[in-house]
């Protein structure tokens, strides 16, 4: 991985376990809680891509990860007092750069292991999702890609751009960077605008 990949990886963590912190924090639960949720939030969907792709769990083997989790969490339960009063806005679009990284490394990840350009691009979008599909999931609440907002779609596009702008020749850092602001600028179109992908209703009163 170049360096510039992995800083965008530690990145990823930091936002997603500051996501997940927040959310332990409206909920109010005691500092092992705020760690627990901002570690399955941070490293949920890379643990599930690694497992089926067979390849040693990425948080197992670097450390760093774990540590930097804790300190995220600290830092958030001692400077943050009341996450009640940070703008849930604010709690999409750290989860936003989460997405949009997380989808680009997991793609990545899965085509230096010899997957095909599909399996690559469903790996990164399980990278993206998958974590905070847990912190939602634990906090009863229906996770995000399995409403109508504009969020697995995110992570699609960036997979997908980098598997592309790869295949015409472009550099790890020029095709990671261009992904990740494509992931990106797509879910701050559906928060800021509300874009939405139509929702499936069915009504069995109307058939009744």
């Amino acid at each position: 991985m170049s360096t510039f990949l992995y800083y965008a990886d530690i990145f990823g963590v930091i936002v997603f376990a500051l996501s997940g912190a927040l959310v332990a924090g409206r909920y109010r639960l005691d500092p092992f809680g705020v760690m627990v949720l901002a570690a399955v939030t941070a490293v949920g969907g890379g643990t599930i891509r690694d497992i089926i792709l067979g390849v040693p769990v990425f948080w197992t083997v670097q450390v760093e990860y774990i540590i930097i989790i804790f300190f995220t969490s600290i830092f958030t339960i001692f400077l943050i007092r009341e996450p009640r009063l940070v703008p849930r806005r604010f709690m999409l679009i750290a989860d936003a750069f989460g997405l949009a990284l997380f989808a680009v490394l997991g793609t990545h990840k899965a085509l230096i292991n010899d997957q095909t350009i599909l399996t690559a691009i469903i790996m990164g979008t399980i990278t993206g999702v998958a974590g905070g599909m847990i912190r939602d999931i634990i906090c009863n609440q229906i996770p995000l890609i399995l409403r109508k907002e504009i969020y697995a779609t995110a992570a699609l596009l960036g997979g997908s751009l980098y598997v592309a702008l790869s295949y015409i020749g472009w550099s790890e850092y020029l095709a990671g960077l261009v992904a990740m602001l494509g992931a990106l600028i797509l879910r701050l179109v559906g928060i800021y605008w509300n874009v939405s992908l139509p929702a499936f209703k069915f009504d069995d009163e109307l058939n009744g």
